[in-house]
């Protein structure tokens, strides 16, 4: 079976890269010829697939981020029909793929969310964005198209973001939510990390420790809990921020401001985390919005208790007061009240226990033979092994 794969470029801390490298070696494991569609893949895995470059030169002056994905879009349908594939699967808003994977969500629901945090102006700049107006165009044209036969969504939220925002029939929304490797991520990381990465960061051996991970700051919900941390009753407790983001000394500043100095550590961008998921004690992510995130998936394999918002895919995974807290994203009082809750389960073998149960039967080879079973379900050539 011919398959190609649509992702415009490449980011070593992206979720959705992740999950295109993880989907690639698992089509290959099979026998299948695989080809990636991509503007940039630089410094990403290369084996086990042949790549497609799509690189067309567009106008930085005249539609900027608009005429970027425009033009790659153009460039990646030529590319799918003239190939012979017998599937296609995007992981942008392209039409005419024969699969779309939901990976970053419903952006019309993204903005809807965005929009409580916004001032006025702000709302009414971004209702008129030219960015934002391509994309959900260009969304709304991917759902509509004939040739579209299936999305994989990550989680339940965004199946019903789908279904509801431009009523795709159900039967095409299959729920395949992301693998995590249970042997890289498990609760032993905090016997081999737990003293020496606190020491490292001047946090005391009993204080408790929770973690945010995630790049884009403010659809994360960095603001919110950096205020929510200023309310907490347990000052003791200590907040490690991992992440790169254009923002980050806005957000140091911020802590500052709200006198949460030597309280938070911002660790800036890093390529393994597990140290950190071995440090803490909770995980916690109080997204505006966020499909179905892998440090949250990660945070549980390693043990860890999570508190995330209504607008998270990682609710589903949630059981209030036994392995976390969902919470109003915008609600800072709410947030406050359980980051002290998650902070109180420090140590509870009984909280850490039901987080990694939910990982288990989501790994990585679960992941693939679902895909697996997805892409025979659209279609086999006579004789293809996939």
């Amino acid at each position: 079976m011919k398959i190609a794969i649509v992702r415009q470029r490449y980011n070593p801390y992206g979720g959705a890269e992740r999950f295109v490298e993880r989907a690639l070696g698992a089509l290959a494991s099979e026998g299948a010829e695989v080809t990636l569609i991509t503007r940039s893949w630089d410094g990403a895995p290369r084996e086990g697939f042949r790549q497609i470059t799509c690189d067309p030169s567009y106008s930085r002056l005249f539609g900027g981020r608009a005429a970027r994905d425009r033009s790659f879009a153009n460039c990646a349908r030529r590319e799918m029909a003239q190939g012979g594939f017998d599937i296609t699967q995007s992981h942008e808003r392209i039409p005419g793929c024969m699969i779309f994977r939901a990976g970053d969500g419903v952006h019309a629901a993204w903005l809807d969310h965005r929009a409580r945090v916004l001032t006025p102006l702000q709302r009414l700049s971004q209702r008129w964005s030219g960015y934002h107006r391509y994309v959900q165009a260009a969304e709304r044209a991917m759902f509509a198209d004939p040739a579209l036969r299936a999305v994989i969504c990550n989680s339940q939220m965004v199946a019903d973001e789908i279904e509801r925002y431009y009523a795709v029939d159900r039967s095409k929304l299959p729920v395949i939510y992301n693998g995590v490797d249970t042997a890289v991520f498990h609760p032993g990381l905090a016997d081999e990390f737990r003293q020496t990465m606190r020491a490292q960061a001047g946090i005391a051996r009993r204080a408790p420790v929770l973690l945010f991970v995630g790049s884009g700051f403010e659809r994360k919900g960095v603001p919110q809990l950096l205020r929510a941390a200023a309310r907490m009753r347990r000052v003791e407790t200590r907040l490690v921020i991992v992440g790169a983001d254009r923002k980050l000394a806005a957000m140091q500043a911020l802590a500052a401001r709200l006198g949460l100095a030597g309280r938070v550590y911002f660790t800036g961008p890093l390529k393994d985390v597990r140290p950190w998921y071995g440090a803490a004690d909770g995980f916690v992510l109080p997204t505006l919005y966020d499909p179905c995130p892998n440090a949250a998936l990660e945070a549980l394999a390693c043990g860890l208790p999570i508190v995330t918002s209504t607008t998270c895919g990682a609710q589903e995974w949630v059981r209030p007061g036994k392995n976390g807290w969902v919470v109003d994203a915008v609600d800072n009082v709410e947030l406050a009240d359980r980051l002290d809750d998650l902070a109180a389960l420090a140590g509870d073998p009984a909280a850490r226990a039901a987080a990694r149960a939910v990982a288990e039967p989501l790994t990585l080879p679960a992941m693939a033979d679902r895909l697996l079973a997805l892409y025979r379900s659209l279609g086999r050539p006579q004789g293809g092994r996939v």
